[in-house]
């Protein structure tokens, strides 16, 4: 026991549910005691040399005296790479069939007794000891996996274990940077250490420097002057992953590569490599991995939630506030107060009496509902939830075949199986129960998942057994896939339920491919700096994992933010997908109104503005369907060779439009800013500055900077409602552009994209619509003579 695990313990037994998790956490220990088996003598394993390979579509199979390897490159380009017979399925992380084999790709001998596979987008170079390069068509190397090592058990725990525990070490170039590996609150580039991949509830808050949290993927993005690329590691047990970034130079003058290590406590041993540009590699990760879900055009607007508005009178209160002072407002999120004791696909009708019909009015008003949907389902004979799923069997159970049951905020609770495609459905049917409540949309919490103990993992017991789609495991395969697994039950069963509408779904915790049934936010960031620097990092981090629509809560989860920190999270929150206010039944307050004049007059413009902007954000979304791009990029993205800019963390690309630098730090007016190249305009002031290079701009209370691209053509909205188009002049000798996907309502009808070309003719700011004539919106040309 730890001292974290001694402090949860002082804090939690002097209470009823302490004593219960007390309870919980020794029961968990007793389950795992003897449900696991006992790790005894292990073996080590290498490869060791190859002994010959044969061809297979796409590259071919290399074997070893003691392993064999599949290198398999996709039409696309990806390169898979499975050890000991590992093959691309089953996966969690794919969409749909695996990617057919470049046909053109050819595995042919190697010098030095190795192979490689050649193939038009990338080559692949298999050592004779194990070793696996992946290389740019002419040779530049990207990434060097190291000859893998396996710690296999011995004797009869071999045939009950979760398969051998395995370390794989790489390299990457000198100069590389690291980023990804899910939602991680430092970051986004991820600094030397160790990251574990096993989501987890932090228990409380989170700031900078807590890791792990709610999601954790085994997906890097790695880059450099060479190349950018990711790699994907598809397997969902317990690991951890310690990065070194490299160093130019060093020893003599030869550079020092940049060194990782991925150590898995079992399962298989394939990956996935994706390489290109960012763009390119981004494209090709939801080619795997799956298209974004694309959110409701109203999901794009400003929400508010609290954990704590108690009554229906209250939340009736808070949308009258908006109303009056004129605030948008798109959403209201209730939290898990509005169950009757907290009990899942419940109301409370005392305190909200009329449920559907406040959900109703709000609707005519623009406002949409948002409901809190947790898995635990209170172990109460005669709740209906509880008895229709144990009637079914749906409920994880033992290695005896009982019911696991934790401690949440029910009470004693039981869990779903969302390994098991019947209880996705069965679940999916119970959101019936929401949409006649009149909500339009559901998040997920606590869905990691979580059990409350007094000490250990708050999560399951590790012996726990799950169905993972007929081929049964135990919950440390299925733990870190169970929120990925809650959200496809979700998202179906509200596809099923009103197929002609799309769902608006956001869940706490997940995994790789989750972007496919909806997002994610920060989760219980901590009020104050370090949160709301955090609060970008996770959003920047989990874009480059392939999840684009997500958000913190403004303002953080705890405590009372002071006026100009709550403004300057609003002002980064209105620039983000997810644009949510939420805090915890014991924070301060969260309406504009409540830090005073000043701050609700600023506050009242950053909402006009995340208005106006709202054509923009609906393209982007559409975009990040389409091509996997996130709506918020690095601002390397357009310029990866741009040392200087993968280093900048306190900015971002609101698409490729926007360059957005928000105030991270408390009593700043003025704030330098990093330019990728080329002419930027201040979208206030009108002036041009040119990059690549450094500027200081002001940052009044009552802003952020924000710069647009010269040459952009921003889709907005119009004084009247209507989309126009704001034109940022072309740099001379330069042309621009810019797109616009209009939404053509909240349901499945297909969407056309509208291209346009900026570039000055004698002068003047000509703008042109791809295959028309005619523009077809209004144009404000912004920055012409600067």
């Amino acid at each position: 026991m730890d001292a974290r695990d001694l402090l949860r313990l002082t804090r939690t037994v002097a209470t009823a549910r302490g004593l219960r998790s007390l309870r919980t956490a020794l029961r968990r220990r007793r389950a795992d005691a003897a449900g696991l088996p006992k790790r005894g003598p292990e073996r080590a394993r290498v490869p060791g040399a190859a002994r010959g390979a044969e061809p297979e579509p796409g590259g071919g199979v290399v074997r070893f005296a003691r392993s064999s390897l599949r290198v398999r490159v996709a039409a696309g380009g990806a390169v898979f790479c499975g050890w000991d017979g590992a093959l691309p399925e089953p996966s969690y992380a794919l969409a749909g069939p695996v990617p057919e084999a470049d046909e053109r790709a050819v595995l042919e001998p190697d010098k030095d007794g190795g192979w490689r596979v050649v193939s038009e987008r990338v080559l692949v170079v298999v050592g004779r000891h194990g070793t696996v390069e992946v290389r740019t068509p002419g040779g530049v190397l990207l990434r060097r996996d190291l000859p893998p090592r396996w710690w296999e058990a011995e004797g009869r725990e071999a045939q009950e274990g979760s398969g051998a525990r395995w370390t794989q070490r790489s390299q990457v170039p000198a100069d590389a940077r690291f980023f990804g590996l899910g939602g991680r609150a430092a970051g986004p580039r991820l600094r030397n250490g160790a990251y574990r991949l096993w989501n987890t509830d932090p228990g409380g808050t989170f700031e900078p420097g807590d890791d792990p949290l709610y999601i954790t993927m085994p997906v890097q993005l790695v880059v450099a002057d060479a190349g950018t690329h990711l790699s994907f590691c598809d397997n969902s047990h317990d690991g951890r992953v310690t990065l070194q970034e490299g160093e130019e130079g060093a020893g003599s003058g030869h550079d020092r590569p940049g060194r990782c290590e991925l150590r898995m406590e079992g399962g298989p041993l394939r990956s996935w490599v994706v390489v290109g540009t960012p763009a390119r590699v981004l494209h090709g990760w939801a080619a795997l991995t799956g298209a974004a879900a694309l959110p409701p055009s109203w999901a794009l607007g400003y929400q508010h939630a609290r954990w704590g508005f108690g009554s229906e009178r209250e939340v009736r209160r808070v949308v009258a506030g908006y109303r009056e002072r004129g605030l948008p407002l798109s959403a209201v999120h209730l939290d898990i107060d509005h169950h009757r004791g907290h009990r899942v696909f419940t109301v409370d009708q005392e305190r909200f009496p009329d449920l559907p019909g406040m959900a109703a009015g709000f609707r005519e008003e623009g406002v949409r509902l948002v409901s809190i949907v947790d898995p635990a389902v209170k172990a109460e004979p005669g709740f209906p939830v509880y008895d229709s799923g144990a009637r079914a069997g749906v409920f994880v159970t033992d290695a005896r075949g009982r019911e696991v049951r934790g401690e949440v905020w029910p009470g004693a609770s039981v869990y779903p199986d969302f390994t098991d495609p019947a209880v996705r459905s069965w679940w999916g049917g119970w959101y019936a129960e929401r949409l006649a409540q009149g909500f339009a949309g559901v998040w997920h919490d606590m869905n990691e998942p979580v059990s409350f103990t007094a000490f250990g993992d708050p999560t399951l017991p590790l012996s726990a057994r799950h169905a993972l789609e007929g081929r049964g495991g135990d919950h440390r395969e299925a733990h870190n896939v169970y929120g990925l697994a809650m959200a496809r039950a979700g998202y179906e069963g509200l596809c099923a339920l009103r197929p002609r509408e799309r769902p608006f779904l956001f869940s706490r915790s997940g995994w790789a491919g989750m972007q496919r049934y909806g997002g994610t936010w920060s989760g219980d960031v901590a009020t104050g700096w370090p949160g709301l620097r955090a609060s970008l990092a996770l959003v920047l981090g989990l874009g480059l994992c392939g999840v684009p629509y997500s958000g913190p809560d403004v303002g953080g989860f705890t405590g009372s933010p002071s006026p100009e920190l709550f403004l300057r999270w609003f002002q980064l929150g209105a620039y983000l997908p997810l644009f949510r206010t939420h805090a915890a039944n014991f924070a301060g307050r969260r309406e504009p109104w409540e830090f005073g004049p000043e701050v609700l007059a600023h506050a009242g413009a950053v909402l006009r503005e995340r208005e106006r902007l709202l054509p923009y954000f609906v393209t982007l979304a559409h975009l990040a369907r389409r091509t996997g791009a996130p709506y918020v990029r690095p601002v390397w993205w357009r310029s990866p060779e741009d040392r200087a800019l993968r280093d900048c963390e306190d900015a971002f690309l609101l698409g490729d439009s926007l360059l957005v630098a928000p105030v991270l730090e408390r009593g700043t007016d003025r704030r330098a800013v990093r330019l990728p190249r080329g002419r930027w305009y201040d979208t206030v002031t009108g002036e041009a500055y040119e990059g690549p290079g450094q500027v200081l701009l002001d940052a009044p209370l009552s802003r952020i900077p924000v710069l647009a691209r010269a040459g952009s053509v921003l889709p907005v909205a119009g004084a009247d409602g209507r989309v126009e188009l704001e034109v940022w002049a072309p740099a001379p000798g330069r042309t621009g552009g810019g797109v616009l996907i209009p939404d053509a309502g909240d349901g499945w009808e297909p969407a056309e994209a509208e291209r346009f070309t900026t570039r000055l003719r004698d002068g003047e700011v000509v703008v042109e619509r791809e295959g028309s004539p005619d523009v077809g919106h209004r144009v404000r040309v912004r920055g012409a003579g600067r």
